[in-house]
C-alpha cells in the first residue's frame, strides 16, 4: 500500500475519470472492492470504469437486487452487498461463481465480507471531501496480482 495514492476529485464525473484511468489496468479476474460512506461515489467511480471497460447500457447501484451483470470488453459483476446481514449470505451470491477469468467484479461495501473473500484484490476507499461534491480516493492492494500493478496505480496520483 505504501506509495500509493490519495486522488482528489471534485465531481462525480471527475471519479468517473479516475475510474477509467484504473480501468485501463483491469484484466479479467480482477476483483475491486469499493468502501465508503452512503453517497460517496461507489456507483459512480462503477460507473466510469464499466463505460471505459465497453458497457454501453445504464449502469445503476444494485442495491436491491444485490447484483447487475453487464457486458462490454470484458463482463462487469457489480455487487452492492450493503443489505447483507451474514458473512455467510455471500455464498448465496454466488460469488466465487461470478469471480472468473472472463470477467471483473465490482462489490460496493465489499469491506464488510473481506473475510469471505478469494485471493486477491484492489480496494478503494472513497470519502466525502469539503465541498458537496468532493471526494477522496484512497487505494490498496491486497494481495494477488495487484501487488504488480502498484507502480502504475501510482501514477493516477
Amino acid at each position: 500500500m505504501s506509495g500509493l495514492p490519495t486522488v482528489a476529485t471534485g465531481s462525480a464525473d471527475e471519479t468517473r475519470q479516475v475510474a477509467a484511468a484504473v480501468a485501463a489496468l483491469v484484466r479479467a479476474g480482477d476483483l475491486i472492492v469499493l468502501c465508503g460512506d452512503l453517497g460517496a461515489g461507489k456507483t459512480a467511480f462503477t460507473q466510469g470504469l464499466g463505460l471505459a471497460l465497453g458497457v454501453t447500457t445504464p449502469i445503476t447501484s444494485p442495491t436491491f437486487t444485490l447484483a447487475n451483470r453487464y457486458v462490454g470488453d470484458l463482463v462487469v459483476n457489480h455487487l452492492d452487498v450493503y443489505r447483507l446481514t451474514h458473512i455467510d449470505e455471500v455464498n448465496d451470491l454466488g460469488l466465487h461463481e461470478l469471480l472468473d477469468d472472463r470477467s471483473v467484479t465490482i462489490i460496493e461495501w465489499g469491506d464488510a465480507i473481506a473475510g469471505a473473500l478469494p485471493g486477491g484484490y484492489l480496494e478503494i476507499r472513497l470519502l466525502l471531501g469539503d465541498g458537496p461534491d468532493d471526494r477522496l480516493l484512497g487505494f490498496r492492494t491486497v494481495g494477488g496480482d495487484w501487488v504488480d500493478r502498484e507502480p502504475a496505480l501510482a501514477l493516477l496520483g
